[in-house]
């Protein structure tokens, strides 16, 4: 009887912690709103990264089925976004012009530095490779060693470029509960591994992005299962080899929002720095692609 009294209790903590998490969003950011983004090419879906263009306009995402996206986000008076117009997908060759199949063309991150040029992360053959243009062939980009040991499906999600050009990205795992996130980085033409990002509860890092303040905003993940996804942005300040000045800007309702996976970083013309988010569908008819977006007044 004591038993059966202890695992209801146990099973009622449990839920009132799920009913608690649902009810509640914790944010520093202000949420400005959500689109549904649907298109008819069957390449379409799958978004797993993002880049937004200073105007707020400019798209470029990529599909973790190997395509290059770009379009128009068209916005209402509001700001709101209402469409994507121009819509462009090409599939994401590889350096000798070959369309990639199976895991080789698993892309997940996305980083655009100062020359227009993409940097993409991938999951399957954890590696990094950079294009010069939509729609053709990429540069292959040297590997870390540790990258060869990253778990399948789990290794290299988030992806930033900073004002220098220096690319970061992380696993979307670190290999154990207690252990912290790797933090990589590309400069002259070489890895290395400056620091790490510490765990915080059940969250996985999925997106990056720096912003106009020169932060780095790092988008995770929390999969409750039944109940849906929970978002969380951190933002740090990277110095050297160090990074500080943890904040946690914005911690979603469970179910609130789908997959989000990317997330893009711009200033708007209200001096106000904005937050575009991207979910990813999985090319499944209960998920959906939707566009989220929260301001924050620094």
């Amino acid at each position: 009887m004591l038993k059966r009294g202890l695992f209801a209790l146990i099973a009622l903590t449990a839920l009132a912690a799920v009913v608690s998490a649902l009810a509640q969003e914790t944010s520093r950011a202000r949420y400005a709103g959500s689109f549904r983004w649907k298109a008819e090419p069957a390449w379409f879906g799958g978004l797993s990264g993002i880049e937004i263009g200073p105007d707020g306009l400019a798209l470029r995402a990529i599909s973790d089925r190997g395509y290059m996206i770009s379009g128009r986000i068209v916005r209402d008076a509001g700001g709101r976004i209402v469409a994507v117009e121009e819509l462009r997908g090409d599939p994401l060759l590889s350096p000798d012009g070959h369309v990639m199949k199976d895991i080789r063309n698993d892309a997940e991150g996305l980083a655009v530095d100062g020359q227009g040029r993409a940097f993409v992360s991938f999951e399957g053959q954890h590696r990094v490779w950079r294009y010069d243009e939509q729609g053709g062939n990429a540069v292959e980009l040297p590997r870390h060693p540790d990258f060869r040991q990253m778990q399948n499906n789990s290794s290299l999600e988030p992806l930033a470029v900073d004002e220098a050009g220096v690319v970061y990205t992380l696993p979307e795992r670190s290999g154990m509960l207690t252990l912290p996130f790797p933090v990589y980085r590309f400069r002259d033409g070489r890895w290395d591994q400056p620091f790490s990002i510490p765990r915080r509860g059940s969250f996985l890092p999925v997106g990056a992005d720096f912003g106009p303040d020169g932060k780095f905003y790092l988008l995770e993940r929390y999969l409750t299962g039944i109940f849906g996804f929970q978002s969380r942005v951190r933002r740090f300040t990277i110095e050297g080899d160090s990074i500080t000045d943890e904040e946690v800007l914005l911690e979603s309702r469970v179910g609130q929002h789908d997959n989000l996976e990317g997330i893009a970083v711009w200033r708007d013309t209200n001096g106000e720095i904005v937050l575009t988010m991207v979910s990813d569908d999985n090319f499944r008819a209960f998920q959906r692609t939707e566009l989220v977006e929260y301001r924050l007044s620094e």
